[in-house]
């Protein structure tokens, strides 16, 4: 009997460490992670990989909106799929060559706002007759030496009655000219 309790003791001392061992196997956990890390690293891979990217596409443009569209689109299909741009858009304000990246924000600035005073400045034409020295300078091609001559003409020989007179004047030649005559009026 003594033998028998003795060999019990060691019996039960293996049962308990393999069931210990079946029940608490490290190995089971290391897989079950694996697995895990696994299936995360797929579904990563697959998102990186997917046909599809999200972009915002906000200002001046006909329909702004957040669009899915076709991963290696560029950015001047996701404005026309937007509706296109706007009359007050600045296409200067994007890069329509870029490639849509997922999470893309198109932000489309307006054109800078001129007044309707400074609109009316910009188009009218110069009175060559009337025009003082700085306003001639600021004439496209025209110097300082070259305006002083208009203006030394229009002194000795009286105003200027069509832009072919300008020919007469000291440095004024064809080219010049053909220049001018879109910015000047002679009344």
């Amino acid at each position: 009997m003594s033998l028998l309790r003795r060999y019990i003791w060691i019996i039960l001392v293996v049962v308990a460490a393999i069931l210990l061992i079946l029940f608490n196997n490290p190995a089971k956990e290391k897989n079950s992670v694996t697995v895990e890390k696994s299936e995360n690293v797929l579904e990563e891979e697959f998102e990186s990989n997917s046909s599809e990217v999200v972009v915002d596409v906000k200002g001046e443009v006909v329909n702004p909106g957040v669009y899915s569209v076709e991963s290696g689109l560029r950015v001047d299909g996701v404005i026309k799929m937007a509706g296109g741009l706007t009359a007050e858009a600045d296409p200067s304000s994007v890069n329509l060559a870029q490639k849509l990246q997922d999470e893309m924000v198109i932000s489309v600035l307006a054109l800078p706002s001129v007044s309707n005073e400074e609109a009316g400045e910009n188009n009218e034409l110069l009175a060559i007759n009337q025009a003082t020295l700085e306003e001639i300078e600021s004439l496209n091609g025209i110097g300082p030496s070259k305006a002083a001559a208009i203006l030394q003409y229009r002194e000795e020989n009286g105003p200027f009655k069509s832009s072919k007179d300008l020919l007469k004047v000291s440095g004024i030649g064809e080219k010049t000219l053909e220049n001018l005559e879109e910015y000047i009026r002679i009344p």
